[in-house]
């Protein structure tokens, strides 16, 4: 009699079981995103968040180190960056963000792209590249950046 009732609790625990991880698996089928898809996607998010002047956002993705190389040659920190883009007026421009190669090497992981931007200049429309290498770390599971290097693309004349 004994051994019935352990029987039927065995069953028991293994029908609910049975029921349970398939609904856990269920809520949990979101795929997994790599650590390269979420770099190319901070990357888009900054550049969205530089042209609304979305200040918290960017300081949320620097380290307190960060350093930065602007495409004149012109170097800043972290509180320049900020400075830049609560400023930042993108005077219609658009911005696409493309080539992207990302490399990891341990907790290190570098981001090299292209922006091309379009707008007006002296009353016609302007179309150049920026060639981009940002250096992130990982810190307590979150990327933070802590340099970005910019160079203009020259096109043949």
């Amino acid at each position: 009699m004994a051994h019935a009732s352990r029987l039927r609790a065995t069953l028991f625990w293994l029908l609910v079981v049975a029921c349970v991880v398939p609904a856990a698996a269920a809520q949990s089928s979101q795929p997994v995103k790599s650590d390269q898809d979420i770099l190319m996607q901070m990357e888009r998010d900054w550049d969205a968040a530089l042209r609304r002047n979305d200040v918290a956002f960017i300081d949320g993705i620097l380290a307190d180190e960060f350093i930065v190389t602007y495409d004149d040659g012109t170097r800043g920190d972290r509180t320049t960056e900020l400075a830049f883009a609560a400023t930042f007026n993108p005077k219609g421009e658009s911005s696409r963000l493309d080539e992207f190669i990302v490399k990891e090497f341990g907790n290190t992981a570098i981001v090299w792209f292209t922006l091309h931007l379009t707008g007006p200049s002296n009353g016609q429309t302007v179309e150049f590249a920026l060639r981009f290498a940002d250096v992130y770390v990982l810190r307590d599971a979150k990327w933070k950046c802590v340099s970005s290097q910019s160079t203009r693309v020259i096109t043949p004349q």
